[in-house]
């Protein structure tokens, strides 16, 4: 009777939990911004060549990608995990705050790539799988466009690095601390960026009819903006429109000549995205027309929809359901209108994005804001998940 195969614990990691404590907090106190993660990058390289991987540098600048094939199996498994850190000043008060002035892990990309290394000694000792498995550390996924994932792809990732499946795992303020949330499909949302530089005619604050005001033009188109999802868009669908940015002149006696408007627009379904853009372009050129003013729009398509495979996020329930148990299991969480540069990795491999409960975010610690920090208690059962995770798909 052949015996019953033995998978990973949570416990089974507790023995590298204080080292994978002082590696996340190590990456805490020294972030780098988006394609300048040289130092992050070396360490990771170093530890993974130290437990025995191929480790192949330079794909999209700082990226890279950690091998190890095991056994005869000829599946192929991705685990990602993403690097860059926030132009944000962090006021945690945190013993191990970040050392560089004006930027934090505002996002817990310290601690992804902290558990998937944490699963990378685990997995490297045990060798418990059969097949290929691909480690992805990628750079740059808050850039917005042009990001890492994205160029990772572009630079030939699945080519070089086939996968059956890829799976990325995003820590989620509000939610129990090791609690996994899944949703299969659309999960997180389509983001793009626009920016308006609006053209006037500078003059006199106190010569206002001499002028054509750049301030009540982009006022105007700010607020004729805000009608376009509760107008323009189905009750049905989700969408969001937020002016993130405003600028209009320095001094009080000068009305300016130029002024400029930055939007996030959020959105599900391609016929929304679509209809966001004609009317975010029509708005704004229309609403610049009747104040004799004028318009430039850059309208920058940024991140694709997360779309969950179903086999691939069926898999991953069963694996977090064994290790945690069905308490901490949120099986159909809500879609989400933050977005993810995995999405392009999905477009070319199916996979699943999974979230992870960091606890609770009470006193504004949630994610990008400067009083976040990675919940360490997450960093052996993120490691344990995608231990179990390769252990189930790479069958020995």
């Amino acid at each position: 009777m052949t015996p019953a195969p033995v998978f990973t614990t949570i416990d089974d990691l507790q023995y590298i939990q204080s080292e994978l404590e002082t590696i996340r907090q190590g990456f805490h106190q020294r972030p780098e911004l988006a394609y300048k993660e040289n130092a992050t990058s070396s360490f990771i390289i170093e530890k993974l060549k130290d437990w025995g991987y191929t480790v192949t540098t330079g794909i999209a600048g700082t990226g890279l990608v950690a091998t190890m094939k095991v056994g005869a199996g000829t599946k192929r498994l991705g685990l990602r995990a993403d690097m860059d850190a926030l132009p944000i000043a962090e006021q945690t008060g945190l013993p191990y705050a970040s050392e560089h002035t004006g930027l934090m892990h505002a996002c817990g990309h310290d601690g992804h790539m902290t558990m998937l290394l944490g699963a990378a000694k685990h997995l490297a000792l045990t060798k418990n799988f059969s097949g290929t498995l691909n480690l992805i550390f990628q750079p740059a996924e808050e850039a917005g466009f042009n990001s890492g994932g994205k160029t990772m792809v572009e630079e030939g990732l699945f080519d070089r690095f086939p996968c059956d499946v890829i799976y990325a795992i995003h820590n989620h303020p509000g939610a129990p601390q090791g609690q996994f949330l899944f949703r299969e499909g659309t999960f997180l949302a389509a983001g793009d960026r626009v920016f308006i530089k609006v053209f006037g005619h500078g003059g006199h604050a106190a010569r206002p009819h001499h002028s054509v005001d750049t301030v009540v033009v982009c006022a105007a188109i700010v607020m004729a903006l805000q009608t376009i999802v509760s107008r323009n868009v189905d009750p049905n669908e989700s969408a969001v429109v937020t002016v993130g940015r405003m600028r209009c002149g320095d001094a009080l006696n000068v009305i300016p000549a130029e002024g400029e408007i930055g939007i996030s627009v959020r959105s599900f379904d391609p016929d929304v995205r679509k209809k966001l853009k004609e009317r975010i372009e029509r708005i704004c050129h229309s609403t610049a027309e009747a104040y004799d003013a004028r318009v430039e729009i850059d309208y920058i398509a940024g991140y694709p929809v997360v779309d969950n495979d179903i086999a691939a996020t069926a898999l991953a329930l069963s694996v977090a359901r064994e290790l945690v148990g069905e308490d901490d299991i949120v099986e159909n969480t809500p879609r989400r209108m933050g977005s993810e540069d995995f999405a392009y990795m999905q477009q070319v491999v199916p996979g699943a994005l999974v979230r992870l409960g960091n606890g609770p975010s009470d006193g504004g610690r949630d994610l990008h804001n400067p009083k976040f920090d990675f919940n360490d208690a997450n960093l052996s059962v993120g490691a344990a998940f995608w231990c179990r995770l390769t252990e189930r798909f790479l069958s020995a």
